[in-house]
């Protein structure tokens, strides 16, 4: 696989590093930044090739990931357009960008359509990650297999029919692990308010919850069995989770993901009226 990337900043890298070496040589990865520094780095690391700019390299391989901020897709794509339709074969576009819809990334390319819209999230910089997917019109089954095996470098990948649900996986995975941390935040500051220090706590709870998610993605039971069977009556798992339901802690947590979505969708609507 000839993949270039546009955009090196952190996801890219660490798309880079999960597919160097293992997906494809690093020879074949050619990467597009006016960081030099980040450039530099990249190579050195990848032997990947790279530019400041985009140059005709970019559409020379079999996909272009668009790894850029949503701000600056637009002007991007003006630079990107014209080289697409000049090429004789058609590579495939990844847009991991939030709130960049396929459809308006189709516009600004002069209606190129074999477009995948991804949705990361940070654990892909250790191999973690999860991303939701979505194909566009034009995209081939072997395209599909080719973002694949280009996301998958970080982790596991779930594909959608409906690109609208992108902004509920956003909501869910994209921003979701800032809500662990949220919550190892509040478990350690409880943890230090009882008497631990502060890296006691933090290593309780960061065990904790590397340890349960790791426990409910190895079991075949549904979440909600796991926790009952944590949970005796009258003990003191009991006396939290009633303070937690009291407290309308669920129903926060459900409240705050659909603010997310809504403001995925928000995003798609300013971004697609450029």
């Amino acid at each position: 696989m000839k993949i270039a990337f546009i955009g090196g900043g952190n996801m890219a890298a660490a798309l880079i590093a999960g597919l160097a070496g293992k997906v494809t040589p690093g020879a074949n990865i050619h990467v597009v930044d006016p960081n030099a520094q980040a450039l530099e780095r990249l190579q050195r690391e990848h032997g990947v090739t790279t530019a400041g700019a985009i140059d005709a390299a970019v559409t020379q391989g079999e996909v272009i990931v668009l790894a850029v901020k949503p701000q600056n897709m637009r002007d991007v794509t003006a630079v990107l357009q014209p080289l697409l339709a000049a090429t004789s074969h058609q590579p495939l576009v990844v847009s991991i960008a939030a709130g960049i819809r396929a459809r308006d990334l189709a516009r600004w390319l002069g209606g190129y359509d074999a477009i995948v819209r991804c949705m990361p999230n940070t654990p892909a910089l250790i191999g973690m990650g999860v991303t939701g997917m979505v194909a566009h019109d034009g995209v081939t089954a072997g395209q599909r297999t080719l973002a694949d095996q280009v996301l998958q470098a970080v982790g596991t990948t779930l594909w959608l029919d409906d690109e609208a649900l992108i902004d509920a996986v956003t909501a869910v995975s994209g921003s979701g692990p800032a809500y662990v941390f949220y919550f190892i935040e509040a478990m350690q500051q409880a943890g230090v308010e009882l008497g631990l220090t502060a890296e006691q706590s933090l290593a309780l709870a960061q065990a904790t919850f590397t340890g349960a998610a790791q426990l409910a993605a190895r079991s075949e039971e549904p979440v909600a069995v796991l926790r009952e069977r944590v949970t005796s009556k009258g003990g003191t798992t009991h006396a939290a989770l009633s303070s937690m339901e009291q407290g309308g802690v669920k129903a926060a947590i459900v409240t705050a993901v659909k603010a997310a979505a809504a403001r995925g969708k928000e995003l798609g609507d300013e971004l697609g009226a450029q």
